[in-house]
């Protein structure tokens, strides 16, 4: 019951955002994970906690059948709005990546970027990523690693936000390749790689007011602050992105694991299919 009320609390948080203005930063990440893939065009592609689609469009621009699904309702509409603009057809789904609507073995390539890690319940979430991935099929996924200057920013505010239910896995660990082995290297045939990807900006205050305004879980928290406590955190945010000025601007190498799999032939999970919702449901990751 409580990782239920934790993600009806992300899912809100994650919905009150423009989270395109912070993702645009990780298509150089994106674009690498789709070479390394190698998939042809025609093929089905799920990508899991999509957000706003920054994944799901360079994939369809290459030919491939692509779905986007994500629990937050928001970051779908806006997924869906700015595809049109490019003239891609992309189906979009509001669902929990713990539960996805989709039959067994339905998916020739499953991706998640900066995304799944953010479930709560990495078993689940890891059991329904190999569920639905055909025989032979492949995996892609991008997660920040455990000493990131992102899992350091998380840090930061760690003490500002409420305490997470007992049970609740780190995001970060999906940056770990034991861990990864351990959820995921029964069903997959795993390979690992580690890579960074940068974020700029004029100033550590400047990345504040970005950070504030379009990551959902930064605003959220900032906005549940007293107005001592947001300015004590401000400062604090400021100040670690400012540790990393370069030559007149903030530049940060953001380190993070890739992780490609090929799916066991013959291997599936059992588990029953699920449906979608047609609105914003309580469900999957806690942070991005």
């Amino acid at each position: 019951m409580a990782f239920e009320a934790l993600k009806e609390r992300q899912s809100i948080a994650w919905s009150s955002a423009p989270y395109e203005q912070v993702s645009e930063q990780h298509l150089s990440a994106i674009e690498a994970l789709l070479d390394r893939l190698e998939l042809r065009p025609g093929q089905r592609l799920l990508d899991v906690a999509t957000g706003t689609g920054e994944l799901a469009r360079p994939a369809a621009a290459r030919g491939l059948e692509v779905t986007g699904v994500d629990f937050a309702e928001r970051l779908i509409a806006t997924a869906r709005k700015r595809t049109p603009d490019e003239r891609l057809e992309i189906r979009f789904d509001v669902a929990d990546c713990e539960r996805l609507p989709y039959d067994d073995a339905s998916y020739d390539a499953v991706t998640s970027t900066f995304g799944v890690m953010f479930a709560p319940d990495h078993k689940a979430a890891a059991a329904e990523l190999a569920r639905v991935t055909k025989p032979d099929g492949r995996l892609g996924i991008t997660a920040w690693t455990p000493d990131s200057v992102v899992a350091k920013m998380f840090a930061i505010m760690r003490p500002y936000m409420p305490q997470l239910p007992k049970g609740s896995g780190s995001p970060f660990a999906w940056g770990d390749p034991k861990h990864v082995q351990e959820l995921l290297g029964d069903a997959f045939e795993l390979e690992f790689e580690h890579d960074a990807v940068p974020q700029t900006g004029t100033s550590g205050q400047a990345l504040w007011e970005l950070m504030s305004s379009s990551y959902g879980p930064t605003k959220t928290l900032a906005e549940s602050l007293e107005p001592d406590r947001r300015a004590s955190l401000q400062r604090e945010f400021a100040a670690f992105f400012d540790g990393y000025r370069h030559n007149g601007q903030v530049v940060l190498w953001r380190e993070y694991l890739q992780v490609l799999g090929r799916r066991h032939d013959g291997t599936r999970c059992a588990t029953t299919r699920h449906t979608l919702y047609a609105q914003a449901p309580p469900v999957c990751r806690p942070v991005r």
